[in-house]
């Protein structure tokens, strides 16, 4: 990985920060994606110390910002023009109904519509690079998730499952439409099911709640490292180079659901989500 270029989104914690440094550790130069200036350059400050590399770069993107979004990428092509990795592993769990700055529900907005839009943003740098890679970090909740484009705000009989579920087997259908749409450009894209990984996701960061749950099950949770593995494997495996549009637990390629295999469904839904962010 020397010398080759890695965003990784929510850089700042758990697995996103389990990934960096070990990202670092092996040559690359890495660009934080995180929404707080704060908790990012805190979490830049060690992710330096773990690794033993001073190539680790914290730049602003809130995935729960169309316009943020913008900007991050404009910041990123003003100073790189090739982009080798890029790891989609922030994520939220929405414990009630929340919406975004552009109305979107927040986990379906985040965890989905976000990596949509700064993924296709980003098409052009990946494809320049050797090979690319994006490699999105998805979930086994996704067996039970469904779309419901007829209330995508959830505004009905909302539940945490719910949201989060289907942003999850949102990300299996892009990536497996994005795979398709790359095939011949030399840019692959595999989703990964990360396993229980005691992270701060559900978490409250502003008033703390879930925390004293969180550490009452960790003992049943992987760590942020043994969570970061199989992603890792996925952006630098010389093996996978041509491997694409696969979806992944601990560093084997798992069936998935039909629902999470209707390619139908899979271009419905990239048709819908250009709508929602704006892209032709």
């Amino acid at each position: 990985m020397k010398g080759k270029i890695v965003i990784v989104t929510g850089g700042n914690s758990g697995m996103g920060l389990a990934t960096t440094v070990e990202m670092a550790r092996r040559g690359a130069q890495v660009i934080m994606a995180c929404r707080s200036r704060k908790r990012g350059e805190e979490a830049l400050a060690q992710a330096k110390q773990m690794s033993g590399s001073d190539h680790i770069e914290l730049m602003l993107c809130d995935l729960a910002s169309l316009e943020s979004i913008r900007n991050f990428v404009e910041e990123f092509k003003a100073s790189y023009s090739v982009l080798d990795v890029l790891i989609n592993n922030a994520g939220v769990v929405a414990i009630k109904r929340q919406l975004t700055a552009d109305g979107f529900e927040l986990d379906l907005g985040v965890n989905h519509l976000g990596h949509f839009l700064l993924t296709n943003l980003l098409l052009d740098t990946l494809k320049i690079a050797e090979q690319g890679r994006v490699v999105v970090v998805a979930s086994g909740a996704y067996k039970i998730g469904a779309l419901h484009y007829e209330d995508p705000t959830l505004s009905r009989r909302f539940n945490p499952a719910k949201g989060y579920a289907r942003s999850k087997l949102a990300n299996i259908l892009f990536t497996k439409e994005l795979a398709k749409q790359l095939q011949g450009t030399g840019v692959t894209a595999n989703c990964l099911h990360p396993g229980a990984v005691g992270t701060n996701i559900g978490v409250n960061r502003e008033t703390g709640f879930g925390r004293s749950i969180l550490k009452l099950v960790s003992f049943f949770f992987l760590t942020p490292e043994q969570g970061a593995d199989t992603a890792i494997y996925l952006a630098t495996a010389p093996e996978l180079r041509e491997v694409t549009g696969q979806y992944y637990y601990r560093r084997k390629i798992k069936e998935l659901s039909p629902r999470a295999e209707n390619t139908a469904e899979a271009v419905r839904l990239w048709q819908w989500s250009l709508e929602q962010v704006g892209l032709k």
